[in-house]
């Protein structure tokens, strides 16, 4: 399948109702992603970093990219890039790593208005929103379907500003973000506010409000259209893998017991061509 079929399945899985995005880290969990049933799957700027044995963030554009390239190969499904602050703090960088994403054969990528400084975490409103106007110009410009995801990121970075949140998402809207995400909603009625003021146009969830994640069916409900996990599957398997090898070190075999056999695993390797 092209780049440009996947591209325009993604694009209409937006058009209505509210679908899961689940996100892959490797070629192997991609394929247990489409073995488990997604439809359509997403990078984890975390994973990415988790699985080159480094932290959150130490990864460049062309790791990542490198990694969208895997997870493409891997399965038929679209696949979206986190692509974090862009890669740069101008529009121009924003816009070049748009570009990039296209050409790699991605379906989609989200970029967010942090700026990596500590002491200064979020972009300036009028260049934040420049930054997303300048992705959007290039995600145009590739010819074919490709979705624009503008993350708000003020509740990660200790910015607890709905109002200010909302604003961005408005004007990230305005300027042609084809979606819309604020990771870390404090609650349901902050997320139904976000969705509201930004509508018709589909927002993301990741998982659910910070007050406590809730069922897919109930983000649906509210108009959420799309719902991703961010790095909470890379993190699953490797919290599991800590336990399983502590509980080894310490002399528990029997607990490795606990862990299921592989035969479904290899069925969910058994990828396009085998």
């Amino acid at each position: 399948m092209s780049a440009a079929e996947r591209a325009a399945r993604f694009a209409a899985l937006h058009e209505g109702g509210c679908f899961a995005l689940p996100n892959a880290w490797d070629a192997g969990s991609a394929r247990i992603m489409e073995h488990a049933g997604a439809v359509a799957i997403a990078t984890t700027s975390a994973g990415i970093a988790w699985q080159l044995g480094r932290r959150d963030y130490a990864v460049s554009l062309a790791e990542s990219l490198d990694n969208a390239r895997v997870l493409i190969a891997a399965t038929a499904l679209p696949v979206s890039a986190d692509l974090e602050d862009g890669f740069g703090p101008s529009p121009e960088d924003c816009a070049r790593t748009v570009r990039a994403a296209g050409e790699a054969g991605l379906a989609g990528c989200t970029i967010e208005d942090t700026t990596r400084d500590a002491s200064n975490p979020i972009h300036e409103f009028d260049h934040a929103v420049a930054r997303i106007r300048a992705a959007v110009q290039a995600a145009r410009a590739l010819g074919r379907p490709f979705i624009l995801t503008a993350r708000a990121e003020n509740f990660l970075n200790g910015r607890p500003d709905l109002d200010d949140t909302i604003r961005r998402l408005v004007a990230f809207a305005e300027v042609g973000a084809d979606c819309l995400y604020a990771p870390f909603l404090p609650d349901m009625d902050a997320i139904a506010k976000a969705v509201a003021a930004v509508a018709p146009k589909p927002v993301n969830v990741l998982a659910g409000p910070r007050a406590g994640f809730v069922p897919m069916d109930a983000l649906a409900a509210i108009g959420v259209r799309r719902v991703s996990a961010g790095g909470l599957l890379a993190r699953a398997a490797y919290a599991h893998t800590i336990e399983m090898t502590r509980a080894m070190l310490a002399g528990d075999l029997p607990r490795l017991a606990a862990v299921p056999p592989g035969a479904e695993l290899n069925a969910a390797m058994r990828g396009k061509g085998d």
